[in-house]
């Protein structure tokens, strides 16, 4: 455990400096006066996406045909590649069965606009007879995020759900269709100590490259914020297989967790990839308030609202702000009338696109919504 710690801090010396708001519904939400805060107003057109009946897929577990769309699109991460908005998004078959379970697959769809967006006909990423299905079926592989790494390609960073335990998983691409699978990340960790970890959520810390968010090496290592009911940062040299920080007593470490009695009473779950910037490291993230004893009065119980957090640039393990109320919570009809009616502004995708900052997120659980800011964060 020591000698991760001191692996983890080592990746720290040489670091250079290189790395809001009320619910609304029309409005903007989020207030920028500080310069790392993002504020974001949620466009006219909402939703972008939608379930789709009309698309048939072939379900090479069950050799049947299936429409893979039928019951929900929502929760996608966002890429840009070659002046386009590449939207890889997760979809629901079975509308009949109840939350969590139907099986989930990923799809892909792109758009010139950042907002009207064609989808390709077939999932790019789903359960197959292959050495994964262990960890991806039946439950299917959820609520993904991608990033460009600096060499080339894409690492997407994705929940395997077999409706045991979920376990965050990760897959790369050259292309974005053609995904290779690569198992849950945690596995080799010390003879596989956090593989029945219940893990999600990885966003990978990024920076802008000309004008698209890619990657960041620090002394050639990956760092990640992952987690569900608190955040932990992770570090990798290839994207694919991640250590942990743990603290002193060996347990994971806890950078960020729920503060009681806010927006966030219950969970703390990483959203798009984070962001260095000259102010630190921003990280967007989907606060659930709880239910009952502890809740904000606030929002109302079980809601998933959007809140921003800093983390030093020279430290990833060192909180330095936090947004004190939600910027960006559900309001329109479909963000609280779907799948999950106490209502959901699930933040996942974010891009940098024609001067200003897209921001994709899953509507209660069935659909896609698109907020926009023109902020600027150095």
């Amino acid at each position: 455990m020591k000698n991760t710690q001191v692996l983890f801090y080592s990746i720290l010396v040489g670091i250079l400096v290189s790395c809001n708001g009320k619910p609304s519904d029309q409005k903007p939400v989020g207030d920028s006066q500080e310069p790392w805060l993002l504020g974001f107003e949620k466009t006219d057109l909402n939703p972008i996406l939608a379930p789709d009946s009309n698309y048939v897929f072939m379900d090479p577990v069950t050799g049947e045909d299936i429409q893979w769309q039928k019951a929900d699109v929502f929760n996608p991460a966002a890429i840009v590649r070659n002046d386009t908005v590449y939207l890889l998004f997760r979809a629901e078959d079975n509308p009949d069965a109840i939350l969590g379970g139907r099986t989930s697959r990923i799809g892909l769809a792109y758009s010139l606009d950042g907002i009207h967006f064609v989808k390709y006909p077939e999932p790019v990423l789903y359960p197959d007879n292959d050495a994964f299905k262990k960890w991806d079926y039946p439950g299917g592989v959820e609520d993904p995020r991608v990033v460009e790494l600096p060499e080339g390609g894409y690492l997407m960073l994705y929940t395997s759900w077999n409706r045991d335990v979920a376990r965050l998983s990760s897959a790369t691409s050259d292309d974005l269709r053609h995904w290779t699978k690569h198992g849950p990340v945690f596995e080799d960790f010390e003879g596989g100590r956090f593989l029945d970890f219940w893990s999600k959520s990885g966003s990978v810390v990024t920076e802008l490259v000309d004008g698209r968010l890619v990657a960041k090496k620090f002394n050639g290592k990956y760092l990640m914020y992952w987690g569900e009911q608190f955040v932990n940062l992770a570090i990798s040299t290839n994207g694919l297989d991640w250590q942990p920080m743990l603290n002193d007593d060996g347990d994971l470490l806890k950078v960020f967790e729920p503060t009681p009695g806010s927006f966030d009473s219950h969970l703390t779950e990483c959203g798009p990839p984070a962001l260095f910037t000259d102010q630190g490291i921003l990280l967007l993230y989907n606060a659930k308030n709880l239910t009952g004893e502890g809740a904000s009065t606030e929002v109302p119980e079980g809601m998933y609202c959007g809140g921003q957090v800093l983390f030093d640039k020279n430290d990833p393990t060192k909180l330095i702000n936090r947004l004190e109320e939600p910027f960006i919570c559900p309001g329109l009809p479909h963000e609280i009338s779907g799948q999950y009616q106490s209502g959901a502004t699930f933040i996942e995708g974010l891009v940098y696109f024609k001067s200003k900052w897209f921001l994709y997120y899953g509507t209660a659980d069935s659909m896609v919504g698109l907020a926009v800011s023109e902020g600027q964060v150095d």
